[in-house]
């Protein structure tokens, strides 16, 4: 990663980024929009939680992303039994008669929380610290995640029984909540074509863990003007009722708003978006870009919109 400037160093981001997303339309067709968004949350260092019925490749994808990326990857299907250690991992009596510790899944790079709504708070609230912290605690120590740790969670939308919806505290912990709809005819068409016949589409690594992290710092280092900055913290303010700067839309359909962490991501994701795209500073079309995403599972509609159907995206289009 030896670069005259950080200029150059965008570049080159830019340059991998087509790369990672021509690798992944290989195995990945009529998801474009989904694939992008995934890796704008991989280079600010968030997780994201992708929402969709069954069957539109979910699993798929975060596999081909895993292989890409050339990153260890685990996946953990998510169940009412799962207990925390299922996990972080246990400690077990060695034959020395010394207790050692074993580590679960959730030492990887890349975590597939497969269906995390299925499982009880007590687990889900162990992958919360993993997502803060970059860190476990078990048996009263401490361990250090690898770096580069990213988790993306799939939730089904439609099978509500026996399942455990996240608590606010677990949602806001992921940077995007990406809906998955379904594809287009034609795209329908090429998936049909190509998983009924005996094409295997073998994944080759475009990026390695040093880089990923090299980038997830140039990230932070994009400059933004104040004008953009102002932007997107009043976006965020303007999503909580009963204040000085509260929407008109806030105050008829919200409950609760977006707090202070949807503005770091939102700023975090424009930087992220403009320098994927060729922009060496974000512009506030670059945080419109990425504010449905950041604001959709942080703002609670009370039941004036329940009552009057409103959606919440609805209620974004209009804050936009």
């Amino acid at each position: 990663m030896d670069f005259k400037n950080d200029v150059q160093a965008l570049d080159a981001l830019q340059k991998k980024f087509h790369e990672l997303k021509t690798e992944i339309s290989r195995a990945i067709y009529g998801q474009d929009e989904v694939v992008t968004q995934v890796l704008v949350t991989l280079f600010s260092r968030g997780h994201v939680l992708l929402i969709g019925v069954p069957g539109l490749a979910k699993t798929l994808l975060v596999t081909s992303i895993a292989t890409i990326l050339g990153l260890k990857y685990n996946r953990i299907q998510f169940t009412p039994d799962l207990m925390p250690s299922d996990i972080i991992g246990t400690e077990i009596l060695d034959k020395e008669r010394q207790f050692k510790f074993i580590q679960g899944p959730l030492f990887a790079n890349i975590i597939l929380a497969d269906e995390i709504n299925r499982t009880p708070p007590k687990t889900q609230s162990a992958l919360l610290e993993a997502m803060q912290e970059r860190a476990v605690t078990a048996a009263g120590q401490r361990f250090e995640l690898e770096k580069p740790f990213f988790v993306l969670a799939t939730q089904n939308p439609i099978e509500q029984e026996g399942t455990y919806p996240l608590p606010e505290a677990q949602l806001d912990r992921f940077m995007f909540s990406v809906w998955l709809d379904y594809p287009k005819f034609d795209d329908e068409i090429t998936i049909v074509k190509n998983t009924t016949s005996n094409l295997n589409v073998e994944l080759k690594p475009v990026i390695s863990g040093n880089e990923i992290i090299y980038f997830q710092e140039l990230i932070r280092k994009v400059p933004i003007n104040d004008n953009v900055l102002k932007y997107a913290v009043n976006l965020a303010a303007k999503t909580r009722p009963g204040n000085d700067l509260s929407a008109a839309v806030s105050n008829q359909y919200l409950k609760w708003g977006a707090g202070p962490r949807a503005s770091q991501y939102l700023v975090l994701g424009a930087k992220t978006n403009a320098a994927l795209h060729g922009k060496y500073s974000p512009d506030i079309e670059d945080v419109k870009a990425v504010a449905p995403s950041i604001l959709r599972h942080r703002i609670i509609k009370n039941y004036k919109a329940e009552a009057e159907n409103i959606s919440v995206e609805e209620i974004i289009s209009k804050l936009l």
